[in-house]
């Protein structure tokens, strides 16, 4: 049996598609794909902007010469840059991250104070928390600002937390496992077979 072509579906983009190609090629490379997302989009388009760019980058004819930019980063990279660890960043990670922080002050005082955040996380210097909340409150930083100011509220516990080797780890590990086992009973059996799982468990 010879296996034909894949039958392409049809797409939101199908209608708009004789339009940017006209677009493009009277651009001469002087119109990005953005521009050509804004326009359509104006024009009734419902689907995504990676859509419209995968589609031009297979498609469309580059004039001689022109280069397409690089995809900006999803905001999943972007987080992953400004979470973990520097060490282990690959180089190019480093100066996708570099570049970031640097066209935007903001990301770059929050990238630190979540940097100082983990710092004090894994080395239990809670003592610094006082400082890291009046700095984080001060950024004015929606979500960082709000949540330092929330700490006020648990002090004690959260400066204990920070601070001793002693977390709710395995409690938290135990009660999952009971509340897995009690999904994967109800409606199925008896209690004292429940208990019995549990206790075993």
């Amino acid at each position: 049996m010879v296996k034909g072509r894949k039958r392409q579906l049809p797409s939101k983009l199908d209608p708009f598609k004789p339009y940017l190609a006209q677009r493009w090629a009277e651009a001469d490379g002087k119109v990005t794909i953005l521009d050509l997302y804004r326009e359509i989009t104006g024009r009734g388009f419902r689907g995504h902007y990676s859509t419209v760019r995968d589609w031009a980058r297979r498609d469309l004819p580059r004039p001689e010469g022109v280069t397409l930019a690089p995809p900006p980063p999803s905001v999943r990279q972007v987080t992953g840059w400004l979470t973990r660890h520097p060490a282990t960043l690959t180089e190019e990670e480093k100066l996708h991250r570099k570049v970031i922080l640097d066209r935007c002050p903001e990301l770059a005082s929050a990238a630190e104070l979540t940097s100082s955040f983990a710092e004090m996380l894994t080395t239990l210097s809670g003592t610094r928390l006082p400082e890291w909340i009046n700095e984080a409150a001060a950024a004015n930083l929606a979500g960082i600002s709000s949540f330092a100011v929330g700490l006020h509220s648990d002090f004690d516990a959260v400066t204990a937390g920070l601070t001793t080797d002693w977390n709710s780890g395995p409690v938290e590990g135990t009660v999952n496992r009971i509340k897995m086992l009690k999904r994967q009973m109800f409606g199925r059996a008896c209690f004292p077979l429940l208990r019995k799982r549990v206790l075993l468990a």
